[in-house]
């Protein structure tokens, strides 16, 4: 397959895909700006991105593009509607970001716990103040609350576990039997977890109903002197709102992600957080490490291999879930050429809807197959006569689709 890489991707990845036999077209400094024309000009089946926006005007330019790999776990930087519009898959990479971004948010807890950033400066410019900051609080027996209980916010449980604080989530969609088996407690409410924590860590995607999922109620229900750790992404937290909080000396933070950060490598940067006293920040590195961009890569090869061999997308984020087939029709046949397009044809004339489909077929030199058909609505008996009447159909079964309450 013609691959375009858009973004940084390990050396070492690059070579495995190329030895898997993809012809590969890597331009990591290409900006959103430009990805059209570069798809217009190697017009790959597949694009990998990191941080790179694909916008709708470049789904247009990709006139064979059929794959859209996000090397990590968001996807707020693809226009997805688009891609669905157009039929594009658009996968991600969840999870494989995990340790490094868990590892980022364990170094802020410490580091604003310790004052260490402060302490240094000080140090480094001659100045030895070990009154001033020899007043750590410590770490164990203190709560942490995780807004999110996704794969960083449980790497960060296992992490803070081991420094003996006192672990609790909240999520609409907890799973509540991991938690308690990992001895995690799980908050009423996202208030209630601010005003019961002593560091409160985000780890929840950027969507339009998390936009400013937490502002100033939340802030301000924090006990005083705590810390609020973000390494998810920009906009999740109000930054004014953090500002004021912070400015008021109620609490203290430690930020990887802002709201308008640069979309460059290398660029000015404003914020209304960035000379406040008690905030410690980094340029949105969480996942920046050798290990996480060795399994993000690895993943991303498995993706383009379930793609290229067997027309599957691993962890495909814009298919319609919600929308559930009402009934099943299972159609063994022989296995000829021609089968399929004729019950496939039958269920047009009958307007009937695929939603989803698959066909397997059984070993022996006289090979039978088994058709997988899943519809929108009920099939009429004049549809299953004919299906059953076709001279290659073994036998039709319809099943309704068993719904959950």
């Amino acid at each position: 397959m013609r691959i375009l890489i858009a973004d940084k991707f390990s050396p070492t990845g690059q070579a495995t895909l190329r030895e898997n036999g993809h012809e590969l077209h890597f331009d990591p400094g290409l900006r959103a700006d430009q990805l059209p024309e570069a798809l217009t000009e190697h017009d790959p089946e597949v694009l990998i991105v990191r941080s790179t926006e694909v916008s709708e005007a470049s789904f247009q330019a990709g006139a064979s593009l059929s794959l859209v790999i996000r090397a990590g776990a968001g996807v707020n930087t693809i226009d997805l509607e688009a891609a669905s519009r157009l039929g594009i898959f658009v996968a991600n990479c969840p999870g494989k970001n995990a340790i490094a971004v868990a590892e980022l948010t364990m170094g802020f807890i410490l580091s604003l716990d310790r004052r260490m950033v402060e302490a240094e400066a000080e140090l480094r410019a001659g100045t030895w103040n070990k009154k001033k900051y020899g007043k750590g609080r410590g770490l164990y027996g203190r709560r942490l609350g995780l807004v999110g209980y996704g794969s960083i916010a449980r790497a960060v449980a296992r992490r803070a576990q081991a420094f003996g604080m006192q672990v609790t989530a909240y999520s609409p969609r907890i799973d509540r039997a991991h938690a308690r088996a990992h001895e995690v407690g799980v908050a009423d409410s996202l208030d209630s977890l601010f005003a019961d924590s002593d560091v409160v860590s985000v780890h929840v995607p950027y969507r339009e109903n998390t936009r400013h999922l937490i502002g100033a109620r939340q802030l301000e229900a924090m006990p005083e002197g705590s810390l609020l750790i973000h390494t998810s992404r920009g906009g999740v937290v109000d930054d004014r709102a953090l500002a004021e909080a912070v400015a008021s000396g109620h609490i203290r933070a430690g930020l990887d992600v802002f709201e308008g950060e640069p979309s460059k490598g290398h660029a000015p940067f404003e914020s209304p957080l960035r000379e406040l006293d008690g905030v410690y920040g980094t340029p949105h590195i969480g996942a920046s490490t050798e290990q996480a961009a060795e399994a993000i890569a690895t993943e991303s090869i498995r993706i383009v291999q379930a793609f290229s061999e067997r027309g599957e997308v691993p962890n495909v984020v814009n298919l319609d879930a919600g929308h559930e087939a009402a009934f099943t029709l299972v159609i063994r046949h022989h296995d000829r050429v021609g089968v399929l397009a004729r019950i496939l044809d039958a269920l047009r004339k009958h307007q009937l809807n695929v939603q989803a489909m698959s066909n397997v077929v059984f070993r022996g030199a006289q090979g039978a197959a088994s058709a997988t058909i899943s519809v929108e609505n009920e099939p009429s008996a004049e549809l299953l006569d004919e299906v059953r009447a076709h001279e290659a159909v073994l036998g039709v079964d319809l099943r309704a689709a068993v719904r959950g309450d």
